[in-house]
């Protein structure tokens, strides 16, 4: 092999597949782009990293740095006006319900509050700004940001890990020469009542959070940076710690608030700050490292995903996002597959709290949408890849907020709907708030709680834990009983309907503005769920038998989905639809996916009407719209619409109407993280589903992945993927480890043969997680189309052992 000249491989080191593929990197600095900055996370603290040679910023963020304090936020009038509101939907007088229920309905107090920034730590380096060999970078496969150049000849490098062991952020700081390392550190922060000052070896912030829309601010935090040098001298004033003449340094970030739960700030700031510092500076840095690695990669080494490479592969990070569209980088995929899953790792941990809509990093004291957990999608799609790309110890904080909410959401239910169960709408906050907030538009949805819940029933149908079954069947049950008690008749139709209800955000052509209806198609799917999931759960407990039967023959009085005049899935009762309608919300394919209701096999009328949806919607949309559409397209086996949604996304902000920065975080724009994860899932749910009976692999294999392998996906009913590999489009090998035993149902698109015992599937899956829901018939208007007749995949039962492993191949 051709030697590359020395100076050429300090800049750039070495392209290999292991090397650069889990990589993101750059030949200059962020600036003052914080999307440009390179995020890091431990789950409860974050810090972006700009790698600016001459003043690097750590921009920091601790997980419960809310405004406010415990507080509720129902109108205490929307009871006794919500009869009046639904008398006037089912007469048609849509804009007037909107109207009254702003007044009746809608908060009168907090529409929730902010998450906020903690500060920025600063580390100034003079002389710095004229350097060279400049190189930064994020290895996701050890979640360590890397910069690093050169001054008159002396290299310097910094790195910066957020540890799980340690609780605290950790920077070092090195030189190639003795005594050359000199910078000044110091913190700021746009807290407004917080103070900063040095003391000995340390930056010191102290503050509380401040109040917003009357609620007060109660969250008291606090941080401390450490700065420890090695050689050389360190200097203090008031406000800085000045290190000179060193030959390296460590910079231990520590932060934590006064927060216990949402309705408890007892614990004492400062102290719990201390403790996790004093613990980190005592333990050597390689020590330090190892453990942050080890701890990472348990989680981060399950999966494997290879999609091919080419030599796009070689540039940096933004100039293959720049390309991608018009450059074959098949590998670029897979960063960006890891990337969701590396930053679903790095911001939400067991025993913290859930990812906001910008996950664990935020700039803003007025962040977009507050930064809060908005539930009408966002929140929902940041977990989509937690337990199918095997990382479910991160939905738990998830799970945490929804058993939360299902306390909360009990006194909404009762004062807004006079209804036993819990209710949420469509945001929730550190606070866990279940009122109607924001814009009476799309404010009062009912749903939030119910689709929250979806997630607790899916993560039991990966783990099969009925001791954890157990522990969330109240949530589940009472998201479902508040059905029971809230659906009303439609006089029109006599079908159980939502009153008042919307089709989130959107509204039909014919009453511009007036969102509110009775009977969306997205608020029946959702219901269906819930009542479904409530069904089997209680059933598998051998619990409410009595409840059961309510919930069932509440579930067959439901509305059934309709196909409209245009061929479409509607999305409101009447067939309101307007063809030209590009909204960026299509909440009504809610059935097609999270859900299992649409299926091209079981439903492929249902799957068609979906797929016209779809087009006439058409492809650019915002970022996490665009996540949605990948998952839709790949749930009508299309890997082709899949890959070129993934392209849009893989773009530049604003090309495709929302895109990606150079960071590669997700754009709205602005920066919201669940089109990451959205991606992430839509990658995931192209090579393997398990949802509809079946495990389905490769289903939406597009032409430009004619080769590749991914190995550790998880499919329900406690089935592991530990290798599927595949050659000019057909399955090679496919191993499948059984962790609970049971029917294995697969679905290939060949023929394949194996050791094991197997025969061609017939009627619905013995195993217990493989059970769909049967929907009501669907109604079909005159000017549907009816679908082409599908070639049916080779489908295959076989019987497995807990702790078994399966190994097949193409015949």
């Amino acid at each position: 092999m051709k030697k590359l000249p020395l100076l050429l491989c300090s800049i750039f080191p070495l392209f290999t597949h292991a090397q650069q593929a889990l990589k993101l990197w750059y030949k200059q600095p962020a600036g003052n782009i914080w999307t440009a900055a390179l995020p890091v996370g431990n789950g409860r603290i974050a810090a972006m990293v700009f790698g600016n040679p001459e003043e690097e910023l750590l921009q920091l963020n601790e997980s419960t740095v809310w405004t406010g304090g415990p507080n509720r936020n129902e109108n205490p009038e929307g009871l006794a006006a919500l009869p009046q509101i639904r008398q006037l939907i089912f007469e048609g007088k849509q804009k007037e319900a909107q109207e009254l229920a702003a007044q009746k309905i809608q908060t009168k107090t907090s529409n929730g509050q902010m998450y906020q920034p903690v500060g920025t730590l600063h580390l100034a380096f003079a002389g710095h700004d004229k350097h060279d060999n400049y190189y930064r970078e994020l290895d996701i496969e050890k979640a360590v940001a890397t910069t690093s150049y050169s001054v008159n000849g002396v290299k310097y490098t910094r790195e910066v890990f957020a540890s799980v062991p340690a609780q605290t952020i950790i920077v070092r700081l090195t030189a190639s020469k003795p005594g050359a390392l000199d910078f000044a550190a110091y913190l700021t922060t746009p807290q407004k009542n917080a103070t900063v000052k040095a003391t000995g070896k340390d930056l010191i912030v102290n503050g509380i959070t401040g109040s917003h829309e009357g609620v007060e601010g109660k969250v008291k935090f606090n941080g401390v940076a450490r700065v420890i040098a090695t050689g050389g001298k360190v200097l203090t004033s008031d406000t800085a710690v000045t290190v000179q003449h060193a030959n390296s340094a460590l910079v231990f970030i520590s932060m934590a608030t006064n927060y216990v739960s949402y309705q408890d700030l007892s614990a004492d700031a400062a102290r719990r700050t201390a403790t996790y510092l004093n613990a980190a500076v005592k333990q050597p840095y390689d020590a330090l490292l190892k453990a942050h690695i080890t701890s990472y990669q348990r989680y981060f080494n399950r999966v494997k995903i290879d999609l091919g490479t080419s030599d796009a592969a070689k540039e940096p990070t933004d100039v293959r996002l720049l390309n991608f569209s018009k450059a074959y980088d098949p590998q670029f995929v897979s960063l960006y597959f890891q990337f969701g899953r590396y930053l679903l790792i790095s911001c939400s941990q067991p025993g913290g709290q859930p990812a906001t809509l910008q996950g664990l990093w935020n700039g803003e004291m007025s962040p977009p949408w507050d930064s809060k957990y908005t539930i009408n999608i966002n929140t929902e799609m940041n977990y989509w890849p937690a337990e199918k790309d095997n990382l479910p110890e991160m939905h738990e904080p998830l799970v945490q907020m929804v058993k939360e909410l299902s306390v909360t959401g009990q006194g909404t239910a009762r004062t807004l709907y006079g209804a036993r169960g819990w209710v949420a709408h469509h945001n929730t906050d550190l606070w866990r708030i279940t009122g109607p907030v924001d814009r009476i538009f799309y404010g009062i949805w009912s749903m939030g709680g119910a689709w929250l819940a979806q997630h607790l029933w899916d993560r039991y149908l990966y783990n099969g834990d009925r001791r954890y079954l157990a522990d969330v069947y109240p949530a589940i049950r009472g998201a479902a009983l508040f059905f029971v008690d809230d659906l009303v008749e439609d006089p029109k139709r006599k079908y159980l309907v939502i009153n008042p209800g919307t089709s989130p955000e959107n509204a039909p052509s014919t009453r511009p503005g007036v969102s509110f209806d009775a009977g969306c198609t997205m608020d029946n799917q959702i219901v269906f769920d819930a009542l479904s999931a409530a069904i089997s759960a209680a059933e598998i407990l051998g619990k409410d038998a009595a409840l059961v039967d309510t919930f069932k023959a509440t579930r067959d009085r439901l509305p059934p989905m309709q196909v409209g005049q245009y061929g479409q899935l509607q999305e409101w009762i009447d067939d309101l639809d307007n063809p030209k309608d590009n909204h960026r919300h299509i909440s009504h394919l809610y059935g097609l996916y999270p859900s299992a209701q649409i299926s091209p096999d079981r439903t492929p009328e249902l799957a068609k009407a979906a797929n016209t949806t779809l087009e006439q919607r058409g492809d650019v949309s915002t970022g996490w719209s665009m996540g949605w559409k990948v998952n839709w397209w790949a749930r009508l086996q299309d890997g082709a619409h899949a890959l070129k949604l993934i392209t849009n996304q893989l773009s530049p902000v604003g090309q495709h109407g929302g895109g990606t920065y150079t960071n590669l975080f997700d754009a709205h724009a602005p920066f919201q993280i669940d089109g990451n994860f959205g991606c992430t899932s839509g990658i995931t749910e192209m090579l393997m589903q398990s949802h509809d009976g079946v495990i389905y692999v490769l289903p939406a294999l597009p032409p430009q992945w004619k080769t590749g392998s991914i190995k550790g996906l998880r499919a329900r009913g406690g089935f592991v993927i530990e290798e599927l590999t595949w050659q000019d489009g057909s399955i090679t090998t496919l191993v499948i480890r059984s962790t609970l035993g049971g029917n294995c149902r697969i679905r290939s698109s060949v023929p394949l043969k194996g050791a094991t015992p197997r025969a061609k599937a017939t009627g619905v899956n013995s195993n217990p997680f493989y059970q769909v829901a049967p929907i009501a018939a669907p109604i079909i208007h005159n000017k549907a189309l009816s679908p082409q007749k599908r070639v049916a995949p080779e489908t295959y039962d076989v019987p497995t052992e807990k702790g078994k492993t399966y190994r097949f191949s193409a015949m």
